[in-house]
């Protein structure tokens, strides 16, 4: 393995970058060094040369050429085992520099500014920093990379315990990493200039769109079904909370379903101030119920359909605790994800060797960012449905208006519908769902299918719609099945017709002003 003798250290970020300097010197490694670096190091007491000096060609054009030199670049490339390649080394006077401990100007940092010009963000493309990277990614066989401080201890430790050198498998892991490093920051640049108009006002979203995503883990069992692959990838930027947060406490590996099951479980459950517990199947909210202690809401959100919450999701967000781990014991479930397991709750899971216990680090409410949709030759791109409904924006249409009691479970089922898939009803009363209709092609056999869920509990019940009634007969299967109020955001040429029907039949209507169709 080759020992590291020189390093070149240039980083915008300088977290740790003091202690690892000092580090590689106390071992004899001579140290290179660019501009801000340089001085850090400098003050610092840490012994080290300039480019300028080592390459005997000044900086110039304030900064833009430091490091894009022979000397630098040949020193970084030239193979050590390739007998041209060290004639031209002798040659020209090139010494080798066996570590490369580069990060980039703060490109993303910068155009996030409100603030931020063309001429900022062009002067925050990093062109000497790539360049390095690469050259030492590609030359990985000898060279080792840093752009993460993350990794300055790997890279000691493997330095101590292996008199001056890093290991193969580490320098090639280290290179893959810097090849991904420089890859998206060329993709955020392009994403930045494809997103500016001619008067540099910024659009949405870019012409050019790129993402990068990082597998989590080893590839998924299978993915939705046994014949397809699958493999779970987190999005660095999206700065949300996200399963790819939450650690597995217990169970075995999670499915491809049982990811996407337990994202729409968790996105739920925070939507709630109150104490809440949700339980899904297949991405849908089959029971939801709130308030009071945890273990009677979980059995509250159980009871709205037991027979779906086999082979569920739970999730709630308070910690789970001892009493609501043992109702979860009596039923199969998947897996149950919480901020927070009281040792008693992981006790009483202990013998379900199987379920998945994920502990998220907190509950927080969805936040903004952007949702990824996959269609055949192409990809569908939006903000993320963060919108929590304000009562003071809604509008009483009928001419009943609401008890404070109705007004409590139309919103509380307004919530829950905004995680159900389209065309979405849901009957609610007293915090808990009733009947939840999900997926149908038509509002009314949404509302039939969530009214036989509920039976003779929908009677003076509350209903939310995820979209408008486009006819009164949603409105009469409502009625008939036995609720008194319902919300829904307005917005048909037929409103008239469907208000009408609702004061025919003495029922409370509110409408919202905003949809939330789920595909």
């Amino acid at each position: 393995m080759p020992s590291i003798t020189r390093a070149l250290i240039s980083v915008s970020d300088k977290t740790g970058v003091e202690d690892f300097a000092r580090s590689l010197a106390d071992r004899g490694v001579e140290l290179l060094s660019t501009g801000g670096t340089a001085r850090l190091l400098r003050e610092a007491g840490i012994p080290v040369r300039d480019v300028s000096d080592y390459t005997h060609f000044p900086e110039m054009m304030d900064g833009r050429i430091k490091t894009l030199n022979p000397k630098v670049h040949g020193g970084i490339l030239a193979r050590r085992d390739h007998e041209g390649d060290l004639a031209s080394m002798k040659e020209h006077g090139i010494d080798r520099i066996d570590l490369v401990c580069v990060n980039l100007y703060p490109f993303r940092e910068t155009v996030a500014k409100d603030d931020c010009t063309v001429d900022d963000a062009i002067e925050n493309i990093d062109i000497g920093g790539p360049c390095m990277i690469r050259a030492s990614a590609k030359n990985h066989k000898f060279v080792t990379v840093l752009v993460d401080p993350a990794d300055y201890a790997l890279v000691l430790k493997e330095v101590e315990s292996s008199n001056g050198s890093v290991g193969e498998d580490v320098r090639r892991m280290l290179a893959v990493k810097a090849f991904a490093h420089t890859a998206s920051y060329d993709g955020a640049i392009a994403n930045h200039f494809s997103s500016l108009n001619v008067d540099e006002s910024k659009r949405k979203f870019p012409d050019i769109f790129t993402r990068q995503f990082i597998k989590t883990a080893d590839e998924l069992r299978y993915g939705e079904n046994p014949h397809q692959d699958g493999a779970f990838y987190a999005d660095p930027e999206d700065t949300g909370l996200s399963l790819a947060d939450c650690e597995v406490l217990q169970g075995k590996a999670l499915s491809y379903n049982n990811i996407a099951d337990a994202d729409a479980a968790f996105a739920c459950v925070r939507d709630f101030n109150e104490n809440a517990a949700v339980i899904v199947k297949h991405a849908n909210p089959c029971g939801v119920a709130v308030g009071g202690v945890q273990s009677e809401i979980y059995e509250r959100a159980r009871a709205a359909d037991s027979t779906s919450a086999f082979g569920g999701i739970a999730a709630f967000n308070q910690p789970l605790e001892g009493d609501t781990a043992r109702l979860i014991s009596e039923t199969f479930m998947e897996v149950v994800i919480a901020p927070g397991f009281t040792d008693e709750a992981r006790e009483a899971l202990k013998e379900k060797k199987n379920l998945r216990l994920l502990l998220a680090p907190s509950a927080e409410p969805v936040t903004g960012g952007l949702e990824f949709k996959r269609v055949n030759g192409g990809l569908l791109v939006q903000e993320r449905d963060a919108h929590i409904l304000d009562r003071e924006a809604c509008k009483v249409v009928t001419k009943r208006a609401p008890t404070e009691e109705e007004w409590q479970d139309m919103l509380f089922a307004w919530s829950v519908a905004k995680h159900v898939k389209s065309n979405a009803i849901v009957f609610a009363k007293g915090g808990v769902t009733l009947g939840v209709g999900a997926g149908q092609m038509n509002r009314v056999n949404s509302t039939r299918i969530a009214a036989h869920h509920g039976g003779e509990e929908i009677k003076d019940s509350s209903v939310a719609s995820d979209a408008f009634f486009p006819f009164r007969d949603g409105v009469e299967a409502l009625a008939e099945a036995g609720a008194k109020a319902v919300i829904q955001p307005g917005g048909s040429v037929r409103d008239e017709e469907v208000i009408a029907a609702a004061d025919e039949y003495g029922l409370a209507m509110i409408f919202t002003g905003i949809r939330h169709f789920r595909h």
